[in-house]
């Protein structure tokens, strides 16, 4: 896909709130230092969904500094790819990166399972993109887990 490491991800989404938020944190989980990661919204929501915060703590991913933040261009600029889920013609279009758009069900109002369903699929798809980029990962956190 990419013949160089990129140095930067930024993941993207309408609120901010869930999916973005556990691309970001999940990437950072298994990218460690190697790769700088954002996320952002093109409507920010108040506050990070709980649910999807409580998914990723009992996967012992830390989501407590994250707070939802508007996307700006000045956040697409500075990146190499950009990961869209859901904000649709919102999100800014700069030539030179790299974009991908990702459908995944929003976990807005969702059970526990569901939304551990749909953070394992986010989880699949981020270390899918890391590995495609050439970011050195670990073990899934899935591996261990009964779902």
């Amino acid at each position: 896909m990419n013949e160089n490491k990129v140095s930067s991800i930024l993941f993207a989404c309408v609120h901010n709130a869930a999916r973005s938020v556990a691309a970001k944190a999940l990437a950072q989980y298994y990218a460690s230092s190697q790769v700088s990661i954002q996320s952002g919204g093109s409507e920010p929501g108040s506050a990070v969904n709980e649910v999807v915060c409580q998914v990723l703590e009992d996967l012992g991913v830390d989501t407590t500094s994250e707070k939802p933040k508007l996307l700006t261009p000045e956040m697409v600029k500075e990146v190499d790819v950009v990961v869209t889920m859901g904000c649709g013609e919102t999100c800014p279009i700069f030539s030179g990166k790299q974009y991908f758009d990702w459908t995944i069900e929003d976990p807005a109002g969702q059970s526990y399972e569901k939304v551990y369903d749909i953070v394992r699929d986010i989880d699949h798809r981020v270390r899918g993109l890391l590995k495609d980029l050439q970011v050195d990962i670990g073990k899934s956190l899935f591996n261990s887990n009964p779902n």
